[in-house]
């Protein structure tokens, strides 16, 4: 078959490569010429469609796979999209048309929610802002307004997904879903771009089949029926909201780069099936595909304000048999457009195609090249629900004991009579003499897997104080002051400096808390840990008087809940992190951080016996609970009585930037994804209502009233949280 693709980018690339694979006679050209010869044109970008190509080819009597220039305001017109979308009962966010800068401010004023400001028509990507706060949106109101008729619409929040369908004028088959990365920086930052990656089929909650049929059948239905048939491809841009999938947009054409993502899994003969629409004879045909694919743009320096031409590629850009080379901004030796050329790796899973496609992009290079090196790393947290370990060499363990001695020894008083070097730590008890009835008690603890993001990063002092902050906070919501701690690190081979620096954060949180770090045990275990990993443990004593012991027998209906902020996920929940953040680089800055990836992700737990020290001796705080493993559903039952449950109320404290990322992109429930992480909340104390302003003025810092105690349901057991939603 003679296939004419008409356009010159990435999308027409893989369109040409999919039609010849199959034997197809293809030829790409920027425009519809006077006379083509062809026996099916597919087009490619939007301009063309509305520049009515498909008209054109109907007086030619050519099978065109696109949609006539009326149908195709789909695209060309956001107001158009919107009214028709509204008359359909599409799920979509409230908007306004507007035509004056009044009219637009009169609207947004009274709409009273964030939103996103559009021009009308097509603006080859420029056209959309998503302002934050008022100011920028009162700029990019009067920005827009000048250029023609916006659109404003409802800012909807939660990942998106790439919906295309196939459609022959009465039916609309789907192919892979497809997720994109339209920012041009790591970690979704930086300016909006055409597309600088995209992967399929993407794990979302939504089968492709119930996604055309709520979608894309209803505008092909509603096109038939007023005699204006949809022959083409339609692509939804959705939302997946809280409140379920929402409708962004309508392209009229396959998307750059999701087609380069999407054609290379079809098992059906593209230009056959497009052909099949031409003919109106989808009729039941499903459409086949099979594996995942993982696309990478390179993209020019300056891209995407100001491309600059002219690098030289070099390398290799022929196909290998598991990754494909195509080309956009180049004439094949020299860069001449933005997004230059993109590599589509194949695979059985996503992650091998997504070596096979960074593998492939090795081989090619050009100056100020960019491209992003976390393509489908959202991906990862899509279905994930639920959370490994370290060894040592004589010689260098005793480096380490020179190195970490003086850090340790500043932590003894008087009452350290052995420490370092001693078969085992003595402490005198003399201070116990003072107490009506002296309690020990211990905490025993590790920091889990947060060790191996230590040690990938090459930070070991923060979970040296990890560990020593999560045994006092332990003891401190029983009522009691650190004595001492003792520590065990183990690793697969022992490395002096790591230990000396493990131990020296220990040292550094014993000395603020006045705790003695009175010895440990350092093990090297080869063939037990993997290499480079290590892990740490350690123990706590404390002393508390029996009079002043938490929690206490006092708790009572009403009783409020007072959350007291955590500085970062402390020592939990990091088998999910490391696996949602796999493929984000540590050192890239996620928009709404104030740090690295990496730097959020390792700060130090923190000791809360400075904050809450002084309510704790005011006698006001009944009790204490210390959110770790389990967040809090299954810590505040540990101290509640049979007769009591606890209600938080979601919404009741600000989400730090890290919790919101996770919960934006990891697939957990709400009660899984707070029984995980502490989501902001590291220690929440129990007062009653009249002691509450008391015990707030004796905390140094900002709390927040997160939810209250009260009687379980007759027929229910106590003890339990109950999460009330924002």
């Amino acid at each position: 078959m003679r296939v004419l693709v008409i356009g010159g980018g990435g999308r027409e690339s893989a369109i040409a490569w999919a039609c010849k694979r199959r034997g197809h006679d293809v030829q790409i050209l920027a425009e519809l010429p006077d006379s083509p010869v062809a026996d099916l044109v597919i087009v490619g970008p939007e301009s063309a469609l509305i520049a009515g190509v498909a008209d054109r080819c109907a007086e030619l009597r050519i099978p065109c796979f696109g949609p006539t220039a009326a149908v195709a305001r789909l695209e060309g017109s956001k107001g158009f999209t919107r009214t028709l979308a509204h008359s359909l009962g599409l799920p979509s966010p409230a908007f306004h048309l507007s035509s004056s800068e009044a009219e637009a401010l009169a609207w947004w004023r009274g709409f009273a929610k964030p939103i996103v400001v559009k021009l009308d028509g097509l603006a080859a990507g420029k056209g959309v802002i998503v302002p934050e706060g008022e100011a920028e949106t009162l700029a990019a109101i009067r920005e827009l307004v000048e250029q023609g008729p916006i659109v404003l619409e409802e800012r909807l929040v939660g990942p998106e997904c790439s919906l295309m369908a196939m459609c022959d004028g009465r039916v609309a088959r789907p192919l892979p879903i497809a997720q994109d990365h339209k920012r041009i920086g790591e970690g979704d930052t930086g300016p909006n771009t055409g597309g600088m990656g995209a992967y399929a089929p993407a794990p979302v909650p939504y089968d492709a089949d119930e996604l055309t049929a709520r979608f894309i059948q209803p505008v092909v239905d509603h096109l038939w029926e007023a005699g204006a048939p949809y022959v083409g491809v339609l692509y939804a841009g959705l939302m997946l909201t809280d409140d379920g999938p929402k409708l962004l947009e309508y392209n009229c054409r396959f998307g750059d780069p999701e087609a380069q993502a999407v054609l290379p899994l079809l098992i059906d003969d593209l230009a056959e099936l497009a052909l099949t629409c031409c003919n109106g004879a989808l009729g039941e045909r499903r459409i086949q595909s099979r594996g995942f694919a993982c696309t990478v743009v390179a993209a020019a320096e300056g891209y995407p304000a100001m491309p600059i031409p002219g690098a030289a590629i070099e390398g290799d850009l022929h196909d290998w048999p598991d990754a494909m080379v195509f080309r956009a901004g180049t004439d094949g030796a020299m860069v001449t457009g933005g997004r230059v050329l993109a590599v589509t790796g194949l695979g059985n899973d996503l992650g091998t195609a997504r070596a096979h496609a960074y593998q492939r992009m090795k081989a090619i290079r050009f100056d100020g090249m960019q491209v992003r090196g976390d393509i489908g790393w959202r991906s990862i947290g899509a279905g994930l629900s639920s959370y490994a370990a370290a060894g040592v060499d004589i010689d260098e363990g005793t480096r380490a004991v020179d190195q970490m001695k003086a850090a340790v020894e500043r932590t003894h008083g008087p009452a350290v009579l052995r420490g370092v070097g001693s078969f085992g730590g003595v402490f005198s008890l003399a201070a116990i003499k003072d107490m009506d009835e002296p309690l020990l008690v211990a905490s025993t603890d590790g920091v889990g897997t947060k060790v191996e993001l230590a040690a990938r990063l090459g930070k070991y002092k923060g979970v040296g104080m990890d560990i020593v902050n999560h045994c006092i906070d332990d003891v401190l919501v029983q009522g009691a002051r650190p004595l001492f701690f003792l520590d065990y690190i183990a690793s697969s081979k022992l490395d002096a400096d790591q230990v000396a620096e493990v131990v020296t954060g220990m040292a550094e949180a014993c000395e603020v808390a006045g705790c003695a770090l009175l010895g440990g045990e350092t093990a090297e275990m080869p063939g037990v840990y993997t290499e480079g990993s290590f892990d740490i443990a350690g123990t706590l004593v404390g002393l508390v008087d029996r009079a002043q012991m938490l929690p206490r027998g006092t708790l009572e209906d009403g009783d409020v809940l007072l959350g007291v902020a955590s500085n970062g996920p402390h020592t939990n929940g990091y088998s999910l992190l490391r696996k949602v953040f796999a493929w984000l680089p540590m050192d890239s800055v996620p928009a709404g951080f104030y740090c690295t990836l990496g730097e959020a992700l390792l700060r130090p737990h923190r000791n809360y016996l400075p904050v809450l020290g002084a309510a704790i001796d005011s006698g006001r705080v009944k009790a204490l609970a210390h959110i770790t493993g389990g967040g809090l559903p299954e810590n505040l039952p540990r101290v509640l009585p049979e007769s009591l449950d606890a209600v938080v109320q979601l919404g009741s404290w600000p989400i730090p930037p890290l919790f919101r990322l996770v919960q934006e992109v990891a697939s957990l429930p709400i009660h899984e994804l707070y029984r995980t992480l502490n989501m902001g909340i590291g220690m929440v104390a129990v007062v009653a209502v009249a002691d509450l302003t008391a015990v707030q003025a004796l905390i140094p810092e900002e709390t927040w009233v997160i939810g209250r105690l009260t009687p379980p349901p007759a027929t229910a057991p106590g003890r339990q949280v109950h999460l009330l939603p924002a």
